[in-house]
């Protein structure tokens, strides 16, 4: 599962949907990844129907990305995660014998009738260890599956990237200038050629509007592409005799 530096976001939930609930996932999971010099490449919410659900699951495989999922794997009527998991990689649901056990071993007779069925898993998955009360969440083809309840979820996502993405990449960092007495505009085709020559670097602009109006310009990027690019960025704005003071970095 290595090879990875970004990765799509799945909130699971009507809850979320009809804004009875704050998704608490997103602010985090984007701290968590920033950490290990990762990141984000998309953020999705769907809602807890099946149908919808399985769908959504058969398009985030066409990206090529790993997908972490929140919520929808219990055991109460709406809880569809598990069952639209097993439809959209066509295998079977079927009783994990490990989980079972857990479940088991966690609440006695009192996992029965109701808590056993989060033993119902997609075939060939693996495991995620759930530290709070054993009920494991599940990996499927690089898909991870974990339960909404952050206190939960949080510490099974650091196993997950800890287990499958243990490596740490240099981290991304930013770099930027503010500028001003030029308009944003002005600066298109120095953005341009900028862009072109430091393709590894992601440039950004970002225009303040006020009484001290300025450009922010910069790069984002690991650090050995960050110098450079940014280097060439102050040299060009130096020729240009644009006025400018660092606002990041060392």
């Amino acid at each position: 599962m290595r090879g990875h530096t970004e990765f799509g976001l799945l909130v699971v939930g009507d809850e979320i949907l009809s804004a009875k609930r704050t998704d608490k996932h997103l602010a985090h999971v984007a701290e968590t990844l920033a950490t290990r010099g990762m990141s984000l490449a998309w953020y999705r919410v769907a809602g807890d129907g099946r149908r919808g659900l399985s769908e959504t699951l058969r398009q985030t495989q066409q990206q090529s990305l790993p997908v972490l999922c929140f919520g929808g794997i219990g055991a109460t009527p709406d809880d569809n995660t598990r069952q639209a998991a097993a439809e959209a990689f066509g295998c079977r649901l079927e009783v994990h014998p490990e989980a079972l056990a857990l479940i088991e071993a966690q609440f006695g007779a009192e996992a029965y009738p109701n808590r056993v069925r989060m033993a119902e898993l997609p075939e060939d998955c693996l495991l995620i260890p759930n530290p709070i009360n054993r009920i494991p969440g599940f990996t499927l083809y690089e898909h991870h599956f974990f339960p909404g309840f952050p206190n939960m979820a949080w510490p099974m996502l650091d196993w997950v990237l800890e287990t499958y993405y243990p490596w740490m990449e240099e981290k991304s960092a930013e770099r930027s200038v503010q500028i001003r007495g030029a308009p944003e505009s002005s600066l298109y085709e120095l953005m341009e050629s900028l862009s072109v020559r430091h393709g590894q670097a992601q440039l950004f602009s970002l225009p303040h509007m006020g009484a001290d109006s300025y450009i922010e310009l910069g790069f984002r990027g690991k650090q050995a592409v960050l110098r450079k690019a940014f280097a060439d960025l102050l040299a060009e704005l130096s020729a240009r005799k644009l006025r400018f003071e660092l606002v990041r970095g060392e």
